[in-house]
């Protein structure tokens, strides 16, 4: 599933092509994609003028002239695709899984006043689109209980410690926790406590000290993960299998993972001499270093 970084390039490939224009025509291929496509869906984007497009965790949102708010999110292989006038779609290239390109998967075509045409492509249909009010989209189904954006400037040594503070959890289940940060997804956390030299599995809590102050670590943490994600939103995100920019290219991010997906291959770490391991958490892949990453 695409996570933070791969979705706020897509943000950024699709913002030229989008905002500032209107939806001169909606086509709806099909009523629903992971659910039912909001009533009226096509009617009510017509001539609606894009006057923003932001990112929220894992959501795109696109703020239009009539108050209302456009959601969209990804599911598993859910991908955009920018045609301007006169020129074909660009097709993936290959870099880390190929992509192919199904037109029977366009599920939503918007036609924009420029001419360009913007199509959402959704192999196995588990993202989705919503249109709800602007004002209530923070206590919406979407967004309410969602924590904190792990690349503003809320996150903090300090904040890390208010939130793990006594917690047994595993310190990687804490992290994934949307209710806690929001948009941390199982790639970035395993890159982000490789860097950290944290392991895993240990308790949460243990960042934390019995006051409910920050330790150390905790601050080393919260530079580390915005240290990570700006990496790979600057490579353009992490292509895994069916993931795609918005302008059809691939991210290279992946070519930088130190532990992710390296099950069996040595530790970069100089001298180290050990090699990643694989653990299941929660269903989840973990990739880690048993010798450079402490339980303590």
């Amino acid at each position: 599933m695409p996570e933070l970084p791969e979705v706020e390039t897509v943000r950024r490939g699709l913002e030229p092509a989008m905002l500032g224009e209107r939806f001169a025509r909606v086509e709806q291929k099909r009523p629903d994609l992971r659910f039912p496509l909001p009533e009226r869906f096509a009617e009510r984007l017509t001539a609606r003028r894009v006057e923003a497009l932001s990112r929220r965790a894992k959501y795109l949102i696109a703020d239009l002239d009539d108050g209302q708010a456009l959601i969209m999110h990804l599911g598993m292989s859910g991908r955009f695709i920018v045609e301007a006038p006169g020129t074909p779609a660009t097709e993936p290239g290959a870099y880390y899984n190929e992509i192919g390109r199904h037109l029977k998967h366009d599920h939503v075509v918007f036609h924009l006043g420029s001419g360009a045409r913007v199509t959402y492509n959704d192999v196995r249909r588990f993202g989705f689109m919503d249109l709800l009010p602007r004002s209530e989209l923070a206590t919406s189904k979407h967004f309410s209980g969602m924590g904190i954006e792990p690349l503003g400037n809320e996150l903090s040594g300090e904040l890390i410690a208010r939130l793990f503070s006594g917690k047994a959890a595993p310190l990687k289940a804490a992290l994934l926790d949307q209710r806690l940060i929001a948009g941390l997804g199982n790639i970035y956390v395993c890159e982000a406590l490789f860097r950290a030299g944290l392991h895993p599995e240990a308790e949460a809590g243990s960042l934390a000290t019995p006051t409910g102050g920050p330790r150390e670590k905790a601050h080393a943490l919260a530079q580390i993960i915005r240290e990570v994600l700006e990496e790979a939103v600057a490579a353009g995100g992490s292509t895994l299998r069916d993931f795609a920019h918005a302008d059809g290219s691939l991210g290279y991010f992946q070519h930088r993972f130190k532990v992710y997906d390296r099950e069996g291959e040595p530790c970069v770490t100089p001298g180290c001499g050990k090699l990643v391991q694989r653990l299941v958490q929660s269903g989840r892949s973990t990739f880690y270093c048993e010798s450079c990453q402490k339980r303590g």
